[in-house]
Formats: C-alpha cells, sequence, structure tokens
C-alpha cells in the first residue's frame, strides 16, 4: 500500500466513510463497519463485527499485546445525525473535497475521529508494531440516539472485545486558543444527567370564565420562574481546578472563578460556568389540549445537570426548598446517567501531559494544556464503568472538515 501521508491516508478513509449515509435513526451502520473492516484486515489488523442486529454491526479492531503491559481502547463511533440537503451547499454524504476541507455529514462528529483512529492502528500493524498491551479500537453504533445497539450492549452483551486498562474517546474537545496561548482539551470526567418532571395541580373550567377555575398553567409559571432565579452555591472540583490552573496561572475562589475567567476570555468563561454548579433548565411544558379549556395539570420538564459525586438524591430536597411550600405540586426524578470519573494520577493522564511537554515549543502548539471535566456529555459512562479509566480527545486529519 503506497502512502503519500498520513494526512491524505485519514482524508481519504474519511470521504469514504461520509458517503456511507448511516443516519440514525435507523442508523444501518453494519455499511461502515464493514468497510472498516476491509481497510484494517488489508493492513493486517484482526477485526470483528458484533451486532445486536444484522444491520447494526460494532466494529472491534486488535492488535494483540504481549501481555506484559496495560491495554489501550480508542473509541468512536459510526452513526450520525440528520443532514437536511437544502440547507448544504454540497451533498452531505459526498465527503468532497473542497479548498482543503472535508464537507460532509459526520466529518466532525465523529467520522474523521473514527478515521484517524483506524489510520493510526493501520499504520502501527504495517510496520509490525508490538505492544506490551492489546491496542483496540472500537467503532460503535448508536450513539446519537442511545437505543442499545452500540457501546452500551457490547459492554454488557461482549465486555471482554471491549475491556481495557485505558481508554481514550471523544468528546474533550478542539483546540482552544486564549490570547497566545493554545490549549488541548481532554476530559477525564463528566456531570450526572438527571432530569426531573414537576406536575402541578390546580383546578379546570372554561377559558371564558377564569375566576371559577385554579389554571394550573399559571401556577406552573411561578415555580418555573423560581427555577431560573436559584443561583447554586459553586464549588471548584479537581478537574476544573487544573484548568483554571492552566488558564489563570491561580485558582480563584469559586466566587470569583467565572468573573476571573472572563478577564482572560469570554468564551472560556462561558465554558467554565456550568462547570462549578448543578444546572436546572426548564425545557418542556404541557398543559390544556384546548384553547379554551384552562387545565388542571401542568407538567414541566427539567433538564439538571449534577457535578461528579452528587446524587439525585442529595439535590432533591434543595430542589425543593427552590420551588416553596405554597404551591401543590409533585415531584418527580427520571433516569439518571453518567456522572463518572477517571483519576488525574494514571499512567495515561502523565503520558498526556508529558505529550504537552515534549509539543511545548511547536509553533502554535507551545503553551499547550489540558482541561479534564466535560460539561455536557454522558456517553463515557458505558466504559468507565467496566470500568476503564478513560480520557475524552478528539483526533484530527491534516485536512479540516466540517459537518
Amino acid at each position: 500500500m503506497v502512502v503519500t501521508s498520513f494526512g491524505e491516508e485519514v482524508s481519504g478513509l474519511l470521504s469514504r466513510l461520509i458517503q456511507v449515509d448511516t443516519t440514525n435513526p435507523p442508523g444501518n451502520e453494519t455499511a461502515a463497519a464493514e468497510l472498516l473492516r476491509a481497510y484494517l484486515e488489508a493492513n493486517g489488523v484482526v477485526c470483528e463485527l458484533y451486532a445486536r442486529v444484522p444491520e447494526r454491526a460494532n466494529l472491534v479492531a486488535r492488535i494483540p499485546g504481549s501481555g506484559e503491559g496495560p491495554s489501550l481502547l480508542f473509541l468512536g463511533h459510526t452513526d450520525v445525525v440528520l443532514a437536511d440537503a437544502s440547507e448544504w451547499s454540497v451533498p452531505p454524504f459526498s465527503g468532497q473535497v473542497r479548498n482543503g476541507e472535508i464537507w460532509g455529514r459526520g466529518a466532525l462528529d465523529m467520522k474523521g475521529h473514527v478515521a484517524a483512529n483506524a489510520v493510526a492502528i493501520a499504520s502501527l500493524a504495517r510496520e509490525g508494531f508490538e505492544p506490551a498491551g492489546d491496542l483496540i479500537f472500537a467503532a460503535t453504533a448508536d450513539e446519537e440516539v442511545g437505543d442499545d445497539f452500540g457501546l452500551s450492549w457490547l459492554c454488557s452483551e461482549h465486555p471482554e472485545s471491549v475491556r481495557s486498562d485505558y481508554a481514550v474517546n471523544e468528546g474533550g474537545g478542539d483546540r482552544l486558543t486564549v490570547g497566545s496561548d493554545v490549549f488541548w482539551v481532554v476530559a477525564t470526567a463528566e456531570k450526572l444527567t438527571a432530569p426531573f418532571n414537576i406536575r402541578v395541580h390546580g383546578r379546570s373550567g372554561h377559558a371564558s370564565m377564569p375566576g371559577i377555575a385554579d389554571n394550573a398553567l399559571v401556577k406552573a409559571a411561578k415555580l418555573i420562574e423560581r427555577i431560573a432565579a436559584y443561583r447554586p452555591e459553586p464549588q471548584i472540583q479537581q478537574e476544573v481546578g487544573v484548568f483554571l490552573q492552566a488558564v489563570l496561572g491561580e485558582v480563584p475562589s469559586p466566587e470569583t472563578a467565572v468573573a476571573r475567567t472572563r478577564e482572560r476570555d469570554r468564551t472560556v468563561a462561558e465554558q467554565i460556568e456550568p462547570l462549578l454548579t448543578p444546572t436546572f433548565a426548564p425545557t418542556m411544558i404541557s398543559a390544556s389540549h384546548k384553547r379554551n379549556v384552562i387545565p388542571a395539570v401542568c407538567e414541566i420538564v427539567v433538564d439538571c445537570r449534577l457535578l461528579p459525586g452528587q446524587t439525585p438524591e442529595e439535590i432533591e430536597p434543595i430542589v425543593r426548598g427552590v420551588l416553596g411550600g405554597d404551591l401543590e405540586y409533585h415531584l418527580e426524578f427520571l433516569k439518571a446517567e453518567g456522572g463518572t470519573r477517571s483519576a488525574l494520577d494514571t499512567p495515561l493522564w502523565v503520558r498526556h501531559r508529558a505529550r504537552a511537554g515534549c509539543t511545548a515549543s511547536a509553533g502554535d502548539l507551545r503553551g499547550v494544556h489540558r482541561q479534564p471535566l466535560a460539561p455536557r456529555s454522558v456517553r463515557h459512562r458505558r466504559v468507565r464503568l467496566l470500568p476503564v479509566p478513560e480520557h475524552d480527545t478528539r483526533a484530527r486529519s491534516d485536512a479540516d472538515s466540517l459537518g
């Protein structure tokens, strides 16, 4: 196999992956898994496909180790979200290269990452690399919807296929420029998503005579305002402390962290703010289904994200205190997911930091640091619960990619 550059190899594989429409739903990720298997096996990499249903396969590739060292798992997913062709300047599944950029749905999330991982594994196999521990690459289905066809299914039904000592996934973020400094972000923890419903009770009536009713929607509005006005007490957990030290050269008090960061960079301050507290965002509401009927019941859905270590049981009394006791309501927490954390003192983290030091003098990589807490995602819990220490970052090819 003639390789001009790794960048060209990644870009070529990425274009081919984009051309495979894996919009989820329905997914149809088997086509992408088979493409990757053919590429990897041609380069001497052992591959297996695992599928809950035939059309939604997960690929697991492996360079076996000698057993003398730790194993490392690289993760990626092959499904993508919907693309409306009318909103694109190029066909979204064309994989076109234009002005040095690869265009198509999934180029960023996350077929570019998948292609980079695949080429890295393939290049090592071509070179005859013999690792001390297994080097594993999993390209999984169903990340975008999460109906248990992908990584969660693999972890429950075929845990040995992805069990490893360490894992690297997406989710940390891209390069972050602050003044003249550049930071590469890596996540080692995630917030716990703990949504809850509030059901507000009133008394129904005809909208032409509002005085005889007790409008549950109006009462719910008061509770929404109370949630919106609530400001939890901030705290700086270990991951945020590492990031603030890197960006500011100090760790300020929790009360001044956002303001101090804003002095340096407004965008960074916006990223830091939700990492200091649990967040509560009312996002859905339902009441009467008839314009002329005053609702007796109104339901509110609140998106709640807790810091690592916090639990719904711990937060519920706080929520009830915010809502108050003057209005009748029923509070119900829904399924909580995520909230996992990997240690910062592992050999993998030490190598991350060492790598940053090695590149600190290389042009725009000077001042490389790392932010190890992601504010949103919950996908990483799946391998951490095996348990596997996991760090989340983003691989990129030489060509920038959009989509």
